[in-house]
């Protein structure tokens, strides 16, 4: 779920690199090209239907939405994590579909309380409405009976992909800093191929 850009785009990439067949779901999927490996599914991830659809079938959910950068951000509610998130839990018990790996970022949740001072005061005050809608998605995974994980990458760059970033697992060892997209990705696709971290929350950085 979020397959035309970002994280969700270098997923996939991934995915299709390593010979896995993906059903590439976003509003613009019709934009990608088809191949063997990947078939775009244009769809809304607030809509059940478009959802359940595109879970036919499938073995696992890579959920890698995002929202466009706007000044909005500042003062504006945010509700679209946390409310197709809740879609996309209920829609996988349907499915029978367990394994969810789902993208945050560092500041949701508890990594919270990893933060210094300084980055929690600016953070709050440029992010404060997306991340808040994290915290509420980051509780209803939480909640789910799903194989869920939670990865929460650092500062995300567009470098070159490193299979030798860092998964911090406890929370003492949590701290901010960058990582690429496409490291990011590799773990992702790691994750769901190797079971890793089911029902536990990570954080990536380099």
């Amino acid at each position: 779920m979020g397959a035309t850009s970002g994280i969700g785009r270098c997923a996939m990439d991934e995915a299709v690199q390593r010979g896995h067949p993906v059903r590439a779901f976003g509003r613009s999927a019709d934009r990608l090209d088809p191949s063997d490996l990947v078939e775009p599914f244009v769809g809304d991830a607030t809509s059940a239907d478009d959802v359940a659809r595109a879970l036919i079938g499938v073995r696992a959910v890579i959920y890698a939405l995002g929202i466009r950068e706007r000044l909005a951000m500042l003062w504006q509610e945010e509700t679209l994590f946390s409310e197709t998130t809740s879609v996309l839990i209920q829609e996988m018990r349907k499915a029978d579909v367990s394994r969810l790996v789902a993208v945050t970022g560092f500041g949701a949740g508890r990594s919270k309380s990893a933060m210094s001072w300084v980055e929690k005061t600016g953070h709050r005050a440029v992010l404060g409405k997306p991340y808040a809608d994290k915290d509420r998605q980051e509780a209803l995974i939480e909640a789910s009976d799903l194989a869920w994980t939670i990865v929460r990458p650092v500062i995300l760059t567009k470098g070159a992909k490193s299979t030798t970033y860092r998964v911090l697992r406890e929370p003492d060892e949590w701290r901010n800093g960058l990582i690429s997209r496409s490291s990011v990705a590799h773990y992702l696709v790691d994750a769901i191929e190797r079971d890793l971290d089911v029902r536990s929350d990570v954080v990536l950085a380099r």
